[in-house]
């Protein structure tokens, strides 16, 4: 497993739909060690911090493995490094298998698995489609979402190595299921309510659920 890319980007306003939006989703790759400070890359500032960002979405990690897909699914379209928004485009990762509270070292950094990726209507921005979350929703080729444990630098080329296996079982793909497919498990749904690595605003969401069907 490794860094494929480092990417940041800055706020920029762009038209869509007649309005004028403020969005991130742009992200460049950068050369050479970026520090990971506090919830951030260096070079990497969030537009909307009321939905994006934060301890519980500091890093955004895009498998480099999704790219064929997206390349065959929409060939008029160009995909390079970090097209959805990702700040790290990795290699040798599967939504399958990865579970959420696993952790990792990335560079000097280490960094815990927290949350699938729901995009927002921003991700159509970025390509110039207004079917594009439903698109990405229906292939489940989601990403990830990392928290900061400790911090330090990433850079390209980077090695990813494991550091502890979550053994709860909840793995980011059947969470975004729940959340994205609105998959309705009773023991998935609890499993995920209790688990003390899924943000709490979701935890709760999936508290209220339960109780809605109990």
């Amino acid at each position: 497993m490794r860094v494929v890319s480092v990417n940041v980007g800055r706020p920029r306003e762009v038209s869509w739909n007649g309005e004028m939006i403020r969005t991130s989703i742009w992200k460049e790759p950068v050369s050479g060690p970026v520090p990971v400070i506090g919830n951030n890359l260096q070079g990497d500032v969030q537009s909307d911090l009321r939905v994006h960002g934060g301890p519980d979405k500091a890093v955004y990690a895009y498998p480099v493995e999704h790219y064929s897909h997206w390349r065959r699914e929409l060939p008029e379209l160009s995909f390079p490094s970090g097209a959805f928004g990702e700040n790290l485009t990795v290699e040798g990762f599967d939504e399958s298998a990865l579970n959420v509270g696993d952790r990792f070292r990335v560079g000097t950094a280490e960094l815990v698995v927290t949350q699938p990726r729901v995009p927002c209507f921003k991700l159509g921005i970025r390509f110039g489609r207004a079917d594009m979350v439903q698109k990405f929703a229906r292939s489940e080729r989601c990403g990830f979402y990392l928290s900061v444990a400790r911090e330090g630098e990433i850079a390209a080329g980077d090695s990813i190595e494991p550091l502890g296996r979550d053994e709860r079982d909840l793995s980011v793909l059947a969470l975004f299921r729940i959340y994205a497919r609105k998959e309705r498990d009773p023991e998935l749904l609890r499993r995920a309510a209790e688990h003390p690595g899924v943000p709490s605003g979701w935890r709760e969401w999936m508290q209220q659920l339960i109780e809605g069907e109990e």
